[in-house]
């Protein structure tokens, strides 16, 4: 699918500013939006949505359906007459720029409750109505994942596969008994999800409104410990007792001597067929709702798996596994219409890789800070750009474009300076200019990259397992002389 020639940003709705200790779904998303639009800018680029656990990693959610509630935004909440101001006065005292994702984690489920409280007192017709329609339209998901963050707080918050073995398992009297039980709280997970989706998509509709299209991303393998695989077991790789029998990772290379262990499971991807990929079916149609645009992450696992058996510590031993992606993406055309994908293809491609890509009409990506300390072919050059891909100066799992430039290597900020015609004094904008020149028809610049900000704001290292997630925008960084700057940009180069 082509896009209209534009430029956007890259900035999850956690990494908004506000005073709530997390970016949300309040009046600084809305501001944010404004601030897209008076920039000359079309994008605004996302990470998951979901509802994440252990490492408040996006890319580990406890549903690939559900929504973060942290992003529910206590503004609206006031205005909806759910909650009060008073309720809000004793928040912690939460720093500006960093998200402490356990602190606000702790405040919001305080007062959470109470909201849901006072939506079953205060007899609010209309909300009562939405919220009845927002069960039904989304009850084949709804229902499952709010039964399984019941019994998770029942369990103590242990995964699925280490309850009692009738409800691991799923036999429905037990489910039946434990619904029973657990009506109250299953109730009020339902509300905070229709808390969150009404609030998100009122974001959405004042981007779409303005003209901004929001890019969203599904991570292509899921939790273990989530609703989705509790739910379709017989759709992964899984042993006897629930755990995986295999799990997600990537062999050894350049980077690591030893690959990459994710410990996603593995799709069983015969089941899969089987049923006429209708999980993939359903989470494919849920995200157009959510987004304009979907980044598929980790492409190359449509075509094949390095499936690593569980237990081993390294990913020396796993193998691949073929995946019918043709097969998949033919369905959802079939089903859906025409695909609004971008193929996150980063890393080995094969000429198999790359038919599957271009054969759906998906664009590519390319990232500049990739570009340099090699020869004049290197494909994320920008004089070897495509018209159909998505540039990006860095991503959010690389440095920020500053801290890039300073931790590299001699030779390479050499070539990069000497490409650019650079002095390297604003090397961020010099990296922005490039990428807004590129014929690719769409540029995305990470926010940071867009404040020259250091290492110290980076959104997240692969491989790590702290001090992820957690930057904030400044709530003054969205000035007129910013916008000035990508607005000209903009203009002078067609987006």
């Amino acid at each position: 699918m082509d896009y209209p020639r534009g430029s956007g940003i890259l900035l999850h709705p956690t990494s908004l500013a506000g005073g709530f200790g997390i970016g949300d779904f309040g009046t600084e998303a809305f501001r944010f939006v404004d601030f897209l639009v008076k920039s000359g800018q079309q994008y605004w680029q996302i990470l998951p949505l979901g509802p994440t656990g252990y490492g408040d990693s996006p890319y580990q959610s406890f549903s690939a359906f559900a929504g973060n509630t942290l992003l529910i935004t206590p503004e609206k909440l006031v205005e909806d007459g759910l909650l009060s101001a008073d309720d809000l006065a004793a928040r912690p005292d939460f720093a500006a720029d960093k998200t402490d994702f356990g602190a606000v984690y702790k405040w919001k489920s305080e007062w959470l409750p109470r909201v849901f409280e006072n939506f079953l007192r205060g007899g609010n017709a209309d909300h009562a109505a939405r919220f009845d329609l927002f069960c039904r339209e989304n009850a084949f998901w709804l229902d499952d994942y709010a039964l399984y963050r019941s019994l998770k707080a029942a369990q103590e918050h242990k995964p699925w596969y280490k309850w009692p073995d009738a409800l691991k398992m799923r036999e429905r009297s037990e489910l039946d008994n434990a619904a029973g039980q657990l009506s109250a709280e299953i109730a009020a997970q339902k509300f905070f999800q229709f808390l969150f989706f009404r609030q998100w998509f009122a974001v959405k509709q004042y981007a779409n409104k303005n003209g901004v299209n929001i890019i969203g991303d599904i991570p292509i393998f899921v939790a273990l410990d989530s609703a989705d695989v509790w739910c379709n077991q017989d759709k992964f790789k899984l042993n006897d007792d629930g755990t995986a029998e295999f799990v997600a990772g990537v062999p050894p290379d350049y980077f690591s001597a030893t690959g990459q262990l994710w410990g996603n499971p593995i799709y069983d991807w015969e089941a899969m067929r089987q049923d006429k990929f209708s999980w993939w079916a359903a989470r494919i149609a849920f995200a157009l709702r959510m987004t304009n645009i979907v980044r598929l992450d980790h492409f190359i696992g449509f075509a094949r798996n390095w499936a690593v058996p569980s237990g081993d510590e390294t990913a020396e031993n796993g193998e691949w596994i073929d995946v019918p992606g043709r097969e998949l993406f033919a369905k959802l055309q079939s089903s859906l219409g025409e695909l609004p994908f971008i193929a996150e293809d980063l890393g080995a491609m094969t000429d198999e890789i790359a038919a599957l890509r271009d054969d759906f009409s998906f664009p590519g990506m390319r990232i500049l800070e990739n570009a340099f300390g090699g020869d004049a072919k290197n494909h994320d050059l920008p004089h070897n750009h495509i018209q159909h891909c998505v540039a990006y100066t860095g991503t959010h799992d690389n440095d920020t474009a500053v801290g890039w430039y300073k931790s590299t290597t001699k030779d390479v900020r050499h070539h990069c300076r000497k490409y650019l015609h650079s002095n390297g004094r604003e090397i961020h904008w010099d990296m922005i200019r490039a990428v807004s020149a590129s014929v690719a028809d769409v540029a995305i610049f990470q926010m940071q990259d867009v404040l020259g900000l250091g290492s110290d704001a980076r959104m997240n290292t692969p491989a790590t397992t702290s001090e992820n997630w957690q930057w904030r925008l400044n709530a003054e960084a969205l000035n007129d002389d910013l916008s000035s700057r990508l607005r000209e940009l903009a203009e002078m180069y067609g987006r």
